[in-house]
């Protein structure tokens, strides 16, 4: 049963390919969701948190079950090689409630390879992201499964919220 986006959970602080997870957590917070913000490695959580504004600062975690328990939506910055995308989401499936959906920026992989080594296919988008004139994100959003439109609308609602402007296409192999 999905619930409304309400709380985010945002993966890695550093900047894992075209998206940075701290300006990410920053700007969640601004558009009024609960946002949590974790990396592994202190010393990212510590440098996100010296340049986050602090009226949009996120909680921060050091551990992703700590990071996913209550989150709606979960979305990762890990770098965009298979092995590493496929190990987040498997940890992500575990650890995250059932009704959690995950979001993951890719260049090259396919959606629904990835999502596939979820039990939760149905719950997994990629991303990819493009920055404009002014900070104006652009997102193409590729869903795994075509079932998925309830999901998918409040993926694209989010961030929406967030200022961007949406895309969405099912995923035939990567994002075009």
């Amino acid at each position: 049963m999905l619930k409304p986006i309400r709380q985010v959970a945002v993966i890695g602080a550093g900047a894992g390919g075209a998206v940075a997870g701290a300006a990410l957590a920053a700007r969640c917070v601004q558009a009024g969701f609960r946002t949590v913000l974790e990396d592994i490695l202190p010393g990212n959580l510590r440098r996100a948190a010296a340049e986050i504004d602090p009226r949009f600062s996120p909680r921060y975690a050091t551990g992703i079950e700590d990071a996913v328990r209550d989150a709606d939506l979960v979305i990762d910055t890990v770098p965009d090689e298979l092995e590493s995308k496929l190990e987040i989401l498997s940890l992500l499936d575990r650890m995250a409630p059932p009704h959690t959906l995950f979001a993951t920026p890719t260049e090259a992989l396919s959606i629904r390879d990835l999502a596939s080594c979820t039990y939760r296919p149905g719950q997994c988008f990629g991303l990819r992201f493009r920055w404009g004139q002014g900070g104006l994100m652009q997102i193409s959003i590729g869903y795994a499964l075509p079932g998925s439109q309830a999901a998918l609308v409040q993926v694209e609602d989010f961030f929406r919220a967030l200022g961007a402007v949406v895309e969405s296409r099912a995923d035939t192999r990567a994002l075009p």
